[in-house]
């Protein structure tokens, strides 16, 4: 049986899952605790969950057709400062040697109290005697016990050939070495480089942890790549890994919002993966993750991680009561305080209970609340998840369901402490936890311009129900806990995509501009372990900022399942169109249909000047065969063509719906093509599109039919 494993390397456990490969169904998993003292470190966990998972599910290493993991190592190493020192080699000539000199000089960066990244820095003028300055530059270093050297130029994103020769002489002279032309194609030199200098610091560590765990998998017989998760929800090789161990980092909250996307396979939605001390809350719009920039030390680097906002409340977070009020819930978990949920307790332990007040940690506030039994003087932590289960949001199927009748008894206690009824106080515990996670929905709907009535929201983690579905209710919006919320985690690596974003500084891209990035991007990720028939790639464009992406995904090779494929009919797919509408949308229908997808549509009057003005808008939805929800905007026009005829039928529709006023404003462009849904919304210019949109088709059948489904933007 062809499976699938998928591992998450947590700061307390490893969890591993094994994945049906042909269904995507869950099979198993495994729990077992991270080795970070082991000589191996992580490695050793990491093996040990792969072999405990073959030895209870009874698979052989042949069975294994796909094995990732995510790793917090590099997140940790630079939260702690544990990294290497770096030499940094700029390269220039002439009188803009000066500008290089100052852009490649990177300042020790702090990454924790009293813990630096120390960097040395060499100025090498790329004349006649550079050869002889760089070698003096690596003998001073290796004299100064640094193991690490980045090469950096200004142009060398362009010509990477100064940077290559570099270092090549460092890996002559027994060092690491890497150019920053390896980590971005951005032409910003100063944060360029210091990118290169963070990924270098962690290189040594990242390679040998690479190195061992590779060499674990083959000792097992496993003949699938490892394939390691990245920063921004896809996964790359272990040859890459060895290059940029910078794109591991932040990985972790990544591969949660990667199992959303491939398990749940959201279109529009806010993921909260609750823990029991914290939420990681991003967002996903157009089924893709949203990425920005990752920071380290307080410094922005050319990273593109997943955007990530930790909130300090979730599933075990403790209660604050001051003057008899309840003031807060969080952020210190009881967790932190080593004490026992009320709501995973036995009742018979807490017969008689008395309200007691404690410190979590020393420094904290004193007004948490515990729960003592008189008796036996056991401490007990009523929680936010224990609120939620003698709330009733808690359902018998969720991974934190727990003893509602000692979450009931502990919160009548509670409740006579400060005077108030028991529901109102569990509705005001839950309030006041909601009010931090909706401060940052709330933000992230607005940085990224979300439509708030397509949103769902995603519960994912162990605690996700003692949140989410309050939450939901407090914003109004429509939810759902993710299957097997409590492994989403190691599902995510599991059934990740491989991916890569290439970037480059673009003024007015040509058509020949946007083809070469295409192709840069599908090669980067069929050396990251893409097959070719799977890639899909979407182009980006910011006129502002001359910013041209290129976002690459692709499945490895032997990927071959239809997550949960079950065909409805188009009386059901109605129904669930009809009901995942907004209100009011009256007369929806079948628009078109293809093999592979169906498009709805519905309608929606507006009145204006006391209703004596209407107008319409016609809310549109994409759903595959199974009932997936692939796209849903409020207002679309559809229409169809043969591939031969597209640019023509894409030229009159596109002019129908751009705005027109201080600027010319394009609508959002999406085509479906067979099984694949080719987006165009990130282009600013209608040749842009149409360039991107004949790369796409090329080698289709002319007779092909496409449906075309354009938005107006928001």
């Amino acid at each position: 049986m062809p499976v699938r494993i998928g591992i998450d390397v947590g700061g307390t456990f490893t969890d591993a899952v094994v994945i049906d490969n042909d269904s995507f169904e869950l099979i198993g998993k495994v729990k077992v605790p991270t080795t970070h003292t082991s000589p191996q470190g992580v490695a050793a966990g990491i093996i040990q969950a792969l072999r405990s998972a073959l030895a209870k599910y009874n698979l052989s290493p042949d069975d294994v057709v796909f094995i990732a993991h995510g790793t917090t190592q590099a997140t940790n190493a630079l939260l702690e400062g544990d990294v290497e020192p770096v030499g940094i080699i700029g390269l220039g000539s002439g009188l803009e040697g000066f500008k290089v000199k100052s852009d490649t000089f990177i300042e020790d960066i702090e990454l924790a109290p009293n813990r630096y990244l120390r960097c040395s820095h060499t100025y090498v003028d790329t004349g006649a005697s550079a050869g002889e300055a760089v070698t003096k530059a690596l003998e001073r270093y290796a004299e100064e016990g640094i193991r690490v050297v980045v090469a950096s130029g200004a142009y060398s994103v362009d010509d990477p050939s100064q940077e290559l020769a570099v270092v090549e002489m460092a890996r002559s002279a027994g060092m690491l070495g890497s150019g920053s032309h390896e980590i971005s194609k951005l032409y910003g030199l100063k944060m360029r480089t210091r990118t290169a200098v963070i990924n270098a610091s962690i290189l040594p560590k990242m390679v040998q942890t690479a190195n061992m765990t590779e060499a674990s998998v083959r000792n097992a017989a496993i003949k699938a790549p490892l394939m390691i998760m990245r920063c921004d929800g896809g996964v790359m090789n272990i040859e890459e890994v060895k290059q940029r161990p910078i794109l591991t980092m932040l990985s972790g909250p990544a591969a949660g919002v990667a199992g959303a996307l491939m398990y749940e396979k959201i279109s529009e939605g806010i993921f909260l993966e609750v823990g029991g001390t914290s939420t990681d809350i991003s967002a996903i719009h157009n089924g893709q993750v949203l990425v920005s920039y990752a920071e380290v030390g307080g410094h922005k680097t050319y990273v593109n991680s997943l955007d990530v906002r930790t909130v300090g409340v979730a599933g075990g977070s403790m209660i604050r009561i001051r003057d008899g009020k309840v003031v807060d819930v969080g952020p210190r978990s009881a967790h932190i305080a080593g004490l026992p949920y009320v709501v995973f307790s036995d009742p018979r332990e807490m017969a008689e209970l008395e309200v007691v007040f404690i410190k979590p940690l020393p420094g904290d506030y004193d007004d948490y609340v515990a729960l003592r039994d008189k008796k036996t003087g056991k401490l007990f932590a009523p929680t936010l998840s224990c609120a939620a289960n003698a709330a009733g949001y808690v359902q018998a199927e969720h991974y934190c369901c727990g003893n509602k009748e000692a979450a009931i008894k502990a919160f009548s206690v509670l409740a006579e402490h400060v005077g108030m009824p028991g529901e109102q106080l569990l509705q005001e515990v839950q309030r006041l936890a909601a009010i931090k996670n909706a401060r940052v929905v709330n933000q992230l709907i607005a940085d990224y311009g979300l439509d708030r009535q397509n949103i769902v929201l995603v519960g994912g983690g162990g605690g996700c129900a003692a949140v989410v579905p309050f939450l939901a209710e407090e914003l109004q919006m429509a939810y759902k806990i993710a299957k097997n919320a409590e492994v989403i985690s190691p599902i995510g690596v599991a059934l990740a995509m491989v991916r890569d974003i290439v970037e480059r500084t673009i003024n007015n891209p040509s058509e020949e501009d946007i083809i070469r990035l295409r192709r840069e991007a599908e090669q980067s990720v069929l050396k990251a372990g893409a097959s070719p028939g799977t890639i899909e790639i979407t182009i980006e464009v910011d006129s502002r900022t001359n910013l041209v992406r290129a976002i690459a995904t692709g499945a490895t090779e032997l990927r071959t399942g239809d997550c949960l494929r079950q065909i409805k009919s188009v009386d059901e797919l109605t129904q669930m169109a009809e009901q995942s509408f907004p209100a009011g949308t009256a007369n929806v229908e079948l628009s078109a249909r293809s093999d592979h997808f169906l498009v709805f549509q519905g309608k929606v009057r507006k009145s204006s000047f006391f209703g004596l003005l209407s107008s319409f808008t016609y809310p549109t939805m994409v759903v595959t065969w199974e009932g997936v929800i692939r796209l849903k905007k409020t207002h679309a026009k559809i229409a169809t063509a043969p591939a031969r005829n597209a640019e023509a039928v894409l030229k009159a529709i596109v002019a129908d719906m751009t705005e027109y006023g201080d600027s010319e404003k394009l609508p959002e462009v999406f085509v479906l093509a067979g099984a694949r849904i080719i987006d165009l919304s990130g282009l600013v210019s209608f040749e842009q599109i149409v360039t991107v949109l004949r790369s796409e088709l090329a080698g289709l059948d002319n007779d092909l039919e496409l449906i075309f489904t354009v938005c107006k933007k928001s």
